[in-house]
């Protein structure tokens, strides 16, 4: 196995155990557990805020963030969502100076307030603009100019004693997210741009001093490790495209590696955060759309298909997913919100398709999906946002292989059902991998395509059209693949399904031109 086949099949397995906890979920979590370790250590000296410092701030930021929040969404009539809350209190905890002057407090929660209130004032068709607690941070800021007592943001998070476990469950976070490469292009830029302007700053300073002595004390001793993994990574924030996300990663950390002198106050830190929530904004107007539902389906005995109607402009390319709030009391550990690729194609917009598959009535349902399944035609949801980059070659000749395990087919049925409405004439081979024949969906939609299907259940489906074939006997793994599809190193190989699937196909898909996948870890 080479050594990109062990890497994907490494990031799958533990994809595939992150999955299991919703993000925001997994957020909250991770902060939690980085303010628990941080109170530790500040009854060493080994941080700068005291014991009494940290609790004060954070019970002040955590009753002012939560009252705001749930205030502002019931005279909105919205779902109350306290981790959202939580997670902005915490963020503010490790970006504020924590302290026990009564003044200085009731700065934290001007700035809780603020923090909380702009995901509702400033927010474009529902979705909010800024990242909550850097314009916190920043109104703060401003304030003390006039205010000194109020106090305003320390970024005391970037010490070399929470370097280690900010870097261990930011890490966490962002595999989570999928936002490694994102954040690792900005920790590059970030830190080279602020060591040359140190550098800069020592050298006009007649000091002679190691540029690797400077590379470690920026890197440990800045906060661009928690800004990058607990900020810039929020996904609400963030345009919907790849190369979109690389550019505001790399605006952010040229303006947080060298902040702009602006007299009174210097661009950096949350400010160029806010600068890049901008770019991330121009990139794409980010709107939360209301669905309506119109009708519901049963595709198989385990999938479900559902309707909706958009009530405003959508945009979206073949492969993308959507993100699906299905507010509903006492949620689980995985939260009210999920992502589901498009199964339509931009062609059949307004109406937009999605599907999930229902387990069996034995197994234990996640909260998500049990309200899922009592929503009703001409119920209201809202799409939070369309992301992705499982695009198939701009270059319709490029020869394609699918893959798809059981409902992760509904990505390719965009894509096929796109090819055959936009005229497009793509080579394609499609291997269908489902438990049995029954647990086919989008056979009809799929066998109206061109493209080649190999199937993989334990029984033989009937009727197979002529471009179809069973994999008699041969088992779905590595070299069952290359079985099947023995010109797979001629194509760009797609494969979307669970994360523990991706993995062990690993060293067949990596003989392919290249690899793009699409896990999921079920809901």
């Amino acid at each position: 196995m080479t050594v990109l086949a062990t890497l994907t099949s490494m990031w799958n397995r533990v994809f595939a155990v992150l999955g299991k906890v919703s993000m925001y979920r997994l957020a909250f979590l991770a902060l939690a557990t980085l303010a628990g370790i941080a109170l530790l250590l500040s009854f060493f000296g080994q941080v700068a805020p005291t014991p009494f410092e940290l609790i004060a701030t954070l019970a002040v930021l955590i009753v002012v963030s939560v009252g705001v929040d749930a205030a502002a969404q019931r005279v909105l009539h919205l779902p109350w969502r306290i981790e959202s809350s939580l997670i902005t209190a915490q963020i503010l905890l490790f970006v504020l100076r924590p302290t026990i002057d009564l003044a200085a407090l009731g700065g934290i929660a001007i700035a809780g307030a603020v923090a909380a209130l702009s995901k509702y004032v400033i927010a474009w068709q529902g979705r909010h603009i800024f990242n909550p607690a850097a314009i916190g941070a920043a109104v703060l800021t401003l304030l003390s100019l006039a205010v000194p007592a109020l106090g305003s943001s320390s970024w005391w998070v970037g010490t070399p004693a929470l370097a280690g476990p900010v870097m261990l469950l930011g890490l966490t976070v962002l595999w989570r997210t999928e936002k490694i490469r994102m954040i690792v292009l900005f920790l590059v830029v970030a830190v080279a741009v602020a060591m040359i302007r140190t550098m800069v700053q020592y050298q006009s300073a007649g000091v002679s001093v190691s540029a690797l002595d400077v590379f470690w004390q920026i890197l440990w001793s800045s906060p661009f490790l928690f800004l990058g993994a607990f900020m810039l990574s929020e996904p609400l924030t963030l345009p919907p495209r790849r190369w979109q996300q690389f550019t505001v990663a790399g605006v952010v950390g040229v303006l947080a590696g060298w902040p702009i002198d602006l007299g009174v106050i210097t661009l950096g830190q949350e400010r160029a955060l806010l600068i890049g929530n901008l770019v991330a904004f121009a990139f794409s107007l980010r709107t939360a759309v209301r669905l309506t539902l119109e009708s519901r389906a049963d595709l198989t005995p385990t999938v479900r298909e559902l309707t909706f109607r958009a009530h405003s402009r959508l945009f979206f390319i073949p492969g993308q997913y959507l993100e699906l709030e299905v507010p509903h009391r006492h949620p689980d550990a995985r939260g009210t919100r999920r992502e589901f690729s498009i199964a339509s194609a931009p062609e059949d917009l307004p109406l937009l398709t999605v599907a999930f598959r229902e387990g069996a009535s034995s197994a234990p349902q996640s909260s998500y999906k049990r309200a899922l399944a009592e929503v009703t035609a001409g119920s209201g949801l809202a799409v939070t946002g369309v992301w992705g980059d499982f695009l198939l070659p701009r270059r319709s000749g490029a020869p394609v292989l699918m893959v798809a395990a059981g409902i992760g087919i509904t990505p390719f049925v965009s894509q096929l059902r796109h090819a055959r409405l936009a005229g497009e004439d793509r080579d394609v081979v499609l291997v269908y991998v489902a438990s049995e024949a029954s647990e086919l969906p989008f056979r009809t939609e799929l066998e109206a395509s061109d493209a080649r299907v190999v199937v993989f259940t334990r029984d033989e489906p009937g009727g197979l059209p002529q471009h179809w074939s069973w994999a008699r006997g041969v088992r779905l793994d590595a070299e069952g693949l290359l079985r099947v599809v023995p010109d797979i190193a001629s194509r760009h190989a797609f494969i979307s399904g669970p994360a523990a699937l991706i993995a062990d196909l690993a060293p067949a898909l990596d003989q392919a031109r290249s690899i793009t996948t699409d896990a999921f870890s079920g809901y």
